[in-house]
């Protein structure tokens, strides 16, 4: 897919067992290719990563993806969701690694590990809000004093 390919990110609200990863992985790929905009097919493409990011994309120089698409994708997204038991659209939990994991917290207890030097600016942290492939390569990862997170920990 090309570098503008647009992307969502959809964080899940807990890590999803890997033993449910290959159901989960084919129910995304038959969703991404069966999914249309006013009748054109997308090019689109849907993975889990770290058993805990759904990741959706859409190739727009070949169909652009229209309003009704997309919440036919929110609709999925809401749906698989309650079949997983997890919630994919808390946008005030933020991620992070830490020795390799994936960790979470809400914005108040991100802010309150940053105060307490549990984690700092050279954190790398999950920017979800990245909106297109080129962005989504060079810095979906990235150290929490080179993000917006940067915003939601200082003071002042």
């Amino acid at each position: 897919m090309p570098p503008q390919t647009r992307i969502w990110i959809y964080q899940a609200s807990r890590e999803i067992p890997s033993e449910m990863y290959p159901a989960v992985k084919d129910v995304l790929k038959r969703f991404a290719e069966s999914w249309t905009s006013h009748n054109n097919q997308l090019h689109a493409y849907a993975d889990l990563l770290l058993n805990r990011f759904l990741i959706l994309a859409v190739d727009e120089t070949r169909a652009g993806a229209s309003g009704c698409s997309i919440d036919t994708s929110v609709r999925f997204i809401q749906q698989l969701g309650e079949q997983l038991k997890v919630d994919f659209f808390d946008r005030l939990t933020f991620a992070w690694l830490e020795n390799g994991e994936v960790k979470t917290a809400h914005q108040e207890d991100f802010a309150r590990l940053f105060a307490e030097g549990k984690i700092n600016k050279d954190t790398l942290v999950f920017d979800n809000l990245v909106n297109n492939k080129a962005d989504f390569e060079k810095g979906w990862i990235k150290p929490l004093g080179k993000s917006w997170h940067k915003r939601m920990v200082e003071k002042g």
